[in-house]
């Protein structure tokens, strides 16, 4: 049959159908949705048609649901339904949403990837943005067969997932959502990025768990680079980086305040008290602004350095085991004294 014959076949069926509902042909074709605001309407895989009609209306999309229904009967929408997100607008007639439908015609949404601590946090995150199960994202994203095709272990997983906002499809497959986020690392990690690593001497990976790590030490901004400076210069001299939230991570509890000598005996590969250098990947995902920080590579001789006593959320930063034992003190005391344990 001809698309034109098509088309006539179809305006005759809805135009019965309006007849019998008492709404006319007319009428459907420039009937407006029955919203005044933007609404986002999702289909999940394996959606019936009933199902998108019940996703259409309880959006309030829907003034006449018969109509509507034996519309997308007649432009062959009820054994065509097709997953996805659709934004739907007030001024959309209602043959313009069956077209949209028909077609697949979905639109992207905003995909943020933020701070995530750990990879199950981060499955979660796309198994709640995403129509995708949660845990075979956490599969994906811990099976090192997959990961290799990607250049990453499960351990540097977060090397694909730059924080930054992306727009991605809703139904997007697992693979494909790889593949777009290793993409995006691959445009993060620049020339340019790549050049300041190799006069580090160190990977984008390793440079990714430096910055993991200054990000969980502080949230201020303007020391990130004095900080990373004195994780550079202890690499370079061999002196284990002590870093405290590396034992957080190592025990699995990131709310401990204080780290005490007992917390410091555990046997883990990124506990940074036990073991010299870099633990095997980042301990959260740290933000473009602090991996730049590292990639600064700001000279300093900076050793040591200890929050400072006012609860500020700065840092004192001393050259010297004298000084940053004074420094310490002031914190230890201070920490007492709030009876923080």
């Amino acid at each position: 049959m001809k698309r034109t014959q098509i088309i006539i076949v179809v305006a005759i069926v809805v135009a019965v159908v309006a007849a019998l509902v008492g709404v006319s042909a007319a009428t459907y074709r420039h009937q407006a949705l029955a919203i005044n605001q933007p609404v986002r309407v999702e289909i999940p895989r394996g959606s019936t048609y009933d199902a998108l009609l019940d996703s259409l209306e309880a959006h309030n999309c829907l003034n006449n649901r018969a109509l509507f229904s034996a519309a997308g009967h007649a432009r062959g929408l009820a054994t065509n339904v097709r997953s996805g997100s659709y934004l739907m607008q007030p001024h959309m007639s209602l043959a313009t949403v069956i077209q949209k439908l028909y077609t697949g015609n979905q639109d992207p949404i905003k995909l943020t990837i933020g701070k995530y601590r750990t990879t199950r946090q981060l499955a979660d995150h796309l198994g709640a943005k995403l129509d995708l199960e949660a845990d075979t994202i956490y599969a994906l994203l811990t099976d090192s067969a997959t990961l290799a095709n990607y250049g990453c272990t499960p351990q540097t997983v977060f090397l694909l997932f730059p924080q930054n906002t992306y727009e991605v499809y809703w139904d997007i497959k697992p693979n494909k959502l790889l593949d777009r986020m290793k993409r995006e690392s691959n445009h993060f990690w620049n020339p340019t990025r790549l050049d300041r690593c190799q006069s580090l001497g160190l990977t984008p990976e390793q440079v990714l768990t430096l910055a993991s790590i200054i990000d969980e030490e502080t949230n201020v901004a303007a020391e990130k680079d004095t900080m990373a400076s004195v994780y550079l210069n202890r690499l370079r001299r061999g002196i284990p980086l002590q870093a405290d939230p590396t034992v957080r991570y190592a025990l699995g509890d990131f709310t401990i305040r204080r780290i005490l000598t007992s917390h410091t005996q555990i046997v883990s590969p990124y506990n940074t008290y036990l073991n010299r250098g870099l633990p095997p990947g980042p301990i959260c995902t740290p933000l473009p602004k602090t991996i730049d920080a590292v990639l600064a590579n700001l000279q300093t001789n900076y050793l040591y350095f200890c929050a400072k006593e006012d609860f500020s959320g700065r840092h004192n930063f001393a050259a010297t085991l004298k000084q940053h034992q004074a420094n310490a003190n002031r914190y230890h005391q201070a920490l007492n004294a709030r009876n923080i344990k």
